[in-house]
């Protein structure tokens, strides 16, 4: 493809510039820095040949900065990304800004490309403070124990994001509104959207009981821009033949959304074991010109994560300060492949509520709506033994129960079990008549490389479906702003 041949072909520029002797590194710029040093980086990794350096020669192509090839899998039904990323950072005295720029197409001319900026606000550290010991006298000096000290802990720091992101799908499936469409309903048709806009999540620790919880603050405002269209060379019959804008709302057209959003998250660590992560959101999507097409949304989402060894040794680590394709701050190189450790032993389960509320005769756009089955528009999971996109409704509700492990090294084993359903009118969600799902597989977790899930699902009464996913963003990398 040619995306692949220029990205390597850009690589290989890298990599000679690592070995130009090239000016002086005193009168060096940054960036031509930052290349000679990623050029030294993978002429050490790749000048032997076995299977260990031969991996983490590998690994830095796709993961080393400021250049590498950027991979992942865009959206389900669409098919294996490959590009390239360019991503560069600056520190000041109180702030790290990043910028991240990156574009991917896949084997069906579905394409995603995006900017990404972060700016972390870093003011100066709390200097930590050791009282000294003091010998008593006729005691060797130094020797008596030592008082506990009193060490200021570093605040949790605000993150700032600005972004301008473009996805275009040529395949997504649709079977009709509500929890009882039927496969028979199948029909495709394509998307592009774009995003532009920011937001922000500021930690809140002015008090100590509140610091424990892990507490922050969360705000977005975003241009949304979508264009749907049909797709007339597929099996399956475009979307506009067969259903109308009564059960596909914003069907025959799209105009352009403000959205914006406001919530509040808190990640405890409660004793050495266990890790919450509750999320609870609120969103207004307005269309200046079509008010029939304006909602709002709420959501909580409540996630559990017991760690079976301990939550300093399994717990993954936390991405908001890291761009989607860096997997931590540039001064420190991503994990490679030798050190790499899987959960190492996990058991999650969540709760995922979310209601949709209109006024008068306004109606959520179908392509704003949640799906549960298969992947979502964002990859995840979620009634995995069904078709993607399968189930389609303003309001949704699922539980997932999870198990995962090490096998070797950054393989590891896992087991979910979803139920769920979806409903169109709010007071039609409940327990009942849930939708289940079963799925087990191999989890990779590789130095920085992105996470790659295969999972084979059953249950339901829909037959069977395998999975594969590789992650769009790179292991610590945060995630992209969601389709939907």
């Amino acid at each position: 493809m040619r995306w692949s041949l220029l990205v390597l072909l850009l690589l290989a520029a890298t990599f000679a510039v690592g070995q130009e002797s090239g000016p002086p590194v005193s009168q060096e710029g940054d960036l031509r820095a930052d290349f000679r040093r990623e050029g030294e980086r993978i002429r050490d990794a790749c000048k032997t040949f076995n299977f260990s350096s031969g991996m983490e020669c590998a690994i830095l192509f796709f993961t080393d900065h400021p250049l590498h090839i950027a991979v992942g899998s865009i959206a389900p039904q669409n098919g294996f990304g490959v590009g390239g990323a360019f991503v560069t950072e600056k520190n000041t005295t109180n702030w790290r800004l990043s910028w991240d720029v990156d574009a991917v197409v896949s084997n069906n001319v579905s394409w995603r490309a995006g900017g990404y900026m972060k700016m972390i606000h870093t003011p100066k550290e709390n200097i930590r403070v050791i009282r000294p010991v003091v010998s008593k006298p006729g005691e060797t000096p130094g020797t008596a124990p030592a008082k506990k000290p009193r060490i200021n802990l570093v605040h949790p720091y605000s993150v700032f994001n600005l972004y301008a992101q473009s996805t275009s799908l040529n395949r997504l499936n649709f079977f009709g509104p509500d929890n009882d469409s039927t496969v028979s309903g199948k029909s495709v048709f394509g998307m592009t959207e774009t995003i532009v806009g920011a937001n922000v999540i500021k930690p809140v620790f002015e008090w100590s009981a509140i610091s424990k919880l892990n507490l922050a603050l969360l705000g977005e405002a975003n241009g949304r821009f979508v264009n749907i269209r049909g797709n007339h060379g597929e099996s399956a019959p475009s979307i506009e033949t067969v259903y109308t804008d009564a059960q596909a709302p914003g069907l025959s057209s799209q105009p352009g959304f403000v959205q914006l959003g406001e919530g509040v998250r808190i990640k405890p660590v409660l004793g050495d074991y266990l890790q919450l992560n509750y999320l609870v959101k609120f969103q207004q999507f307005f269309a200046p010109s079509s008010s029939q097409n304006s909602f709002l949304r709420w959501t909580v989402d409540l996630n559990h994560t017991f760690f079976l060894y301990g939550y300093t040794q399994s717990a993954p680590k936390s991405t908001d300060g890291n761009g989607p394709d860096e997997c931590g701050p540039l001064t420190e190189k991503c994990p490679p492949v030798s050190h790499s450790r899987n959960l190492n032993g996990s058991i999650g389960a969540r709760l995922l509520l979310s209601e949709s509320m209109t006024s008068g005769t306004s109606a959520v756009p179908f392509y704003f709506q949640p799906t549960l089955g298969g992947g979502d528009l964002n990859g995840a999971p979620s009634l995995s033994s069904y078709q993607d996109y399968r189930f389609r409704a303003p309001n949704i509700l699922l539980l997932q129960e999870k198990f995962e492990h090490s096998i070797w090294g950054p393989l590891g084993f896992t087991f979910m079990a979803d139920q769920g359903r979806v409903a169109v009118t709010r007071g039609d969600i409940g327990f009942s008549h849930l939708k289940h799902s079963f799925g087990t597989g191999l989890t990779l977790r590789a130095g920085g490389f992105p996470m790659v899930f295969l999972i084979f699902a059953w249950g339901g009464n829909e037959g069977n479906h395998t999975i594969f996913n590789m992650n769009t963003s790179l292991l610590g990398g945060s995630s992209r702003p969601t389709l939907f």
